[in-house]
Parts: structure tokens; sequence; C-alpha cells
């Protein structure tokens, strides 16, 4: 699947309004439904999208590090997770330790992650398109529409589907 960055964000802006209606309509059903949704567009368009020829997400969106994260990460890289801290993380205004910038400094040039087998767990859930709860993940889902092709994608085949 090829796709234009600055195409998917001007996309997005103009369709937002109309996906947040279409997607009120969930509302009052029930929340399986909805995770149901996401989840079957989820895994058609993963089907067809590889990452590796975007990484829009590891240049523009940093993952929350979990303590877990930090403790994996550092010991991987044979740093002492004071150390891993202090020289890739930052505490942000929610508390949460994410990077000090981007993108990603574990990101190469070929859009591989140099950490992927470790990577935190937010960035093994990025899109967080398949996970349970997507009601409450709307917010997120419309901020990752700008950045994220996949995501832009799930939308357009949503709003196709006919319910």
């Amino acid at each position: 699947m090829k796709f234009n960055l600055e195409d998917i964000k001007h996309e997005a802006k103009i369709k937002r309004k109309k996906r947040a209606h279409f997607l009120k309509g969930y509302k009052n059903k029930k929340e399986i439904l909805l995770d149901q949704l996401f989840t079957e567009k989820h895994n058609e368009v993963f089907e067809e999208v590889n990452c590796l020829n975007c990484a829009n997400c590891c240049k523009n969106v940093g993952p929350l590090f979990t303590n877990k994260d930090i403790e994996r990460v550092s010991k991987e890289l044979k740093l002492k997770p004071g150390v891993f801290t202090e020289t890739y993380l930052r505490m942000d205004e929610e508390g949460d330790f994410v990077l000090k910038s981007l993108p990603c400094v574990f990101l190469g040039n070929d859009n591989y992650c140099s950490i992927y087998e470790i990577r935190p767990k937010a960035c093994k859930e990025y899109p967080h398109t398949n996970m349970k709860g997507q009601r409450k993940l709307m917010k997120l889902h419309f901020k990752n529409d700008e950045l994220c092709p996949a995501v832009n994608e799930i939308f357009n085949r949503i709003m196709d589907k006919k319910l």
C-alpha cells in the first residue's frame, strides 16, 4: 500500500467531524461491537501495510516507557536503569517517562528499530486499534489518524462499512 503522509494528514483533518459523527452511533451499542469492528479492520489493513515504509510513529510520537520497559531495555543495552533514564528519557507533564527527543534514537535510517525485540510496550501496541476499549481510545485515534497511514486506512474502511 502506497501513501503520501501530507495527503493523509490533510484527509484526516477534513474527515474528522464526519468520522466522529459516524462513531457516535456506537455510543449506545455494546463496546464489544466497536472493539470487533476496529480489530477486524486493523487485521485487514496490517495485511497490506508495511510499517518500515513509513516509521512516522517513531519519528513523531514518543512512546511512554514503563518501569518494566526501562528495566528490560537498560539491561539489554548493559546500562543501569538510572543511566538509561538520564541518557534517553525525560519525565513529561503527566509524570510519565518519554523520549528526550524525536525521532526515536533507536530508529535507524532504514526505518528499522535497533531495540525492536525489546521495544517498549507502547511501541508494541501502536497504533492501539486492535485493543479492547476502543471507545476510550478515540481521541488518540483521531490524533494518530494524521500520523499513521494504517489508522487513516482503518478509519476509511470503517466508514465504508455499512452498518
